[in-house]
C-alpha cells in the first residue's frame, strides 16, 4: 500500500499554500465523485481564503480520495473528511483530522454566509480553532450553526453545491445505524479541483 508522506510546518497555513487567487477571478470548482454519483461545488476562496485553501490543498493532495461519509442525518447534513473513515467500519471514523493539524477559525464580518441548504461548512470539535479536514454539507437551512448567531455552534461556510444536488440528497437519505453511519458505505472515489 502506498502512503502519502506529509511534512509538518510551523508556518501559518496561508504562508504554506500557493497564493493563486487574485481579486476578480472565478472561484475554484470541486468535483466530488462518490459511489452514489457526482456533485460539484463552488469553493469560496474569495470570501473564506483560509478555510477554502485548507480544503483545496487537501483535495489536490488526494487526501479525500477513498474516504467514506461517516455521519449522515436525514434532513440535516452529511459529514465527510475523517482520515479514519478510509475503513468505513472503523470505530475512530469521525475523530481524525489532517496531518498538518487544525486551522484558525475564519469569521469575516463582511461575509456572513449562513448554513443554507447545499452549503459546505467546516466541522469542528466545539472548541475554538479546531477545524481541519472534516466538513459537512447542509441538507436544510441550519441557521443555528452560523458563527454569527447566538449560541455555541460556530461553523463557517466555505462553499456551495452547484450541480448534483440530487446526489447529495440521495446520500442524505441513506439508511444509517445508531451512530448515524451509513449501513451501506458511501465512498468518495475522487475529489478534483478546477481553477486552482
Amino acid at each position: 500500500m502506498c502512503a502519502l508522506r506529509w511534512v509538518r510546518s510551523s508556518a501559518p497555513l496561508d504562508a504554506r499554500v500557493r497564493p493563486t487567487y487574485k481579486a476578480g477571478m472565478a472561484n475554484p470548482i470541486a468535483t466530488f465523485e462518490t459511489s452514489l454519483g457526482t456533485f460539484r461545488a463552488e469553493i469560496y476562496l474569495d470570501k473564506m481564503p483560509i478555510t477554502a485553501r485548507n480544503f483545496l490543498e487537501l483535495a489536490r493532495s488526494g487526501f479525500y480520495d477513498g474516504l467514506h461519509f461517516h455521519r449522515v442525518i436525514d434532513d440535516f447534513m452529511i459529514q465527510f473528511g475523517c482520515p479514519y473513515s478510509r475503513d468505513p467500519n472503523s470505530p475512530r471514523a469521525g475523530t481524525g483530522g489532517p496531518p498538518h493539524g487544525t486551522i484558525p477559525d475564519e469569521f469575516p464580518p463582511e461575509h456572513k454566509l449562513s448554513n443554507e441548504p447545499m452549503t459546505l461548512s467546516m466541522a469542528n470539535t466545539g472548541r475554538p480553532n479546531s477545524g481541519g479536514s472534516q466538513f459537512f454539507i447542509n441538507t436544510r437551512h441550519n441557521a443555528y450553526l452560523d458563527w454569527f448567531t447566538p449560541g455555541p455552534s460556530r461553523h463557517p461556510v466555505f462553499g456551495k453545491v452547484i450541480e448534483g444536488q440530487d446526489v447529495v440528497h440521495r446520500i442524505g437519505k441513506s439508511p444509517t445505524d445508531a451512530n448515524d453511519r451509513p449501513r451501506t458505505p458511501i465512498k468518495m472515489l475522487r475529489v478534483t479541483i478546477e481553477g486552482y
